[in-house]
Parts: structure tokens; sequence; C-alpha cells
């Protein structure tokens, strides 16, 4: 993962990827991710998404992984808590009753250490890679989790254009990086309005991923 450059990011305050008021297809389709009565859902790369505030008001128990302690000091202040924060292996462990967030290299983060997962929520992760690291990453993914089910929100547009981040996002691409695991279902497909930063036309995709 590039390191620097999304923690200059942070540093800089060049967030415009920051959803301020969280994600209206988090907020149609969180159902998804209630598979359980007891829903532990992990979040990748995180930043400090409100729509974290949002699981939790909904019942969730959420674990989330992010490599900018920034965005995590930040998330917890907006939230108005004080966390238990500890050393766990090369991560730093934040904690509150409902919350654990991991700072650090996701892929040295293990399975162990996150625990069982019953649903990821992918909004900011696979947009932000990009194609080289994709593989990896979902392998990894799938490793901590279990091969959970995941709710992805995803843009698509063309890469040609804009070189990224946030990453295009192909249903070929889903479909290549997770058919061999989980039936994959496209929910919804919907123009952005304006296009991708006015400079290109795009759709926000929503996916649900059931394991075979």
């Amino acid at each position: 993962m590039e390191h620097d450059f999304w923690i200059s990011k942070w540093h800089n305050n060049e967030i415009a990827f920051h959803e301020a008021q969280g994600n209206p297809y988090l907020m149609k389709h969180h159902d998804f991710l209630s598979s359980t009565d007891s829903p532990r859902v992990f979040v990748p790369l995180c930043g400090k998404t409100r729509d974290i505030y949002y699981l939790i008001s909904q019942g969730y128990d959420v674990v989330a992984a992010e490599l900018s302690e920034l965005a995590i000091t930040q998330l917890f202040d907006e939230l108005g808590e004080q966390p238990d924060v500890t050393q766990d292996g090369e991560h730093k462990r934040y904690h509150i009753p409902g919350l654990t967030v991991f700072v650090g290299d996701i892929f040295a983060l293990t399975a162990k250490q996150v625990g069982d997962i019953s649903g990821v929520y992918d909004r900011a992760a696979l947009i932000a890679l990009p194609d080289t690291m994709r593989i990896r990453y979902t392998k990894q993914l799938m490793a901590l989790t279990g091969k959970a089910r995941q709710l992805l929100i995803c843009v698509d547009y063309d890469q040609s254009v804009i070189p990224g981040p946030p990453f295009a996002v192909s249903e070929s691409t889903v479909r290549s990086l997770y058919d061999g695991d989980y039936v994959i279902a496209r929910q919804e497909s919907e123009e952005i309005d304006g296009g991708l930063k006015g400079k290109a036309p795009a759709n926000n995709e929503v996916y649900y991923l059931t394991p075979r």
C-alpha cells in the first residue's frame, strides 16, 4: 500500500473522498449485513467515515482498520468518545463498546486480532487501490473475515479520463476478484450527477456478495 500517499492526504486535509453525511447506499442496503442476531461488521480502510456512526446506531458491532492514526483520532473526537488505546502487535487498537479500530497496515492484520466477523462493508477500500494491489487486498480481506458476506459500494468510469483515486471498479473487475468465492449480485447502478469530479461520466455501483 502507498502508505506515504494516504498519510499525506490526511495530514494535508485532502479528504474530498470523505462523505460528511455518510453514505446513502449504506442506509438503504445495510440490512444485507444483518445476517445474524448480533452482527459484527468489518470496515476496511475506514478513515473517519460517518458510516461507522450509522452502523453503530443500527445495532452493529463494528471492527475497522485504517492506516492513518490522525483519521482515527478525529473519528473518536467527532464521536465525543475517549477510547482505550493499546498496542496489539504491529497495530494500535482503539476501542470503545461497539467499536474497535486497528491502526496500521491492513496487510499485517490477522484474523485472530479481528475476531469473528459476520459481514464486510467496503465503500472506501477497493476503490482506493490500483489494479496491482487488488488481488492481494481481496485475498487478505477474505482471510481476515472468513469470507463473510460483503456490501460493496464502488464507482465505475473511464479510468483513462481520470487517473484516480478513486479508481474505477467495473462489474467485470468485481467478478474477476470474487466470483470464485461469492455469488455476486449487482443491486444498483446509478449515474453520478455531474460525473466524477466534473470530468468523467460515472456510476455508483452497489453489490451484494454472498459466500458460495
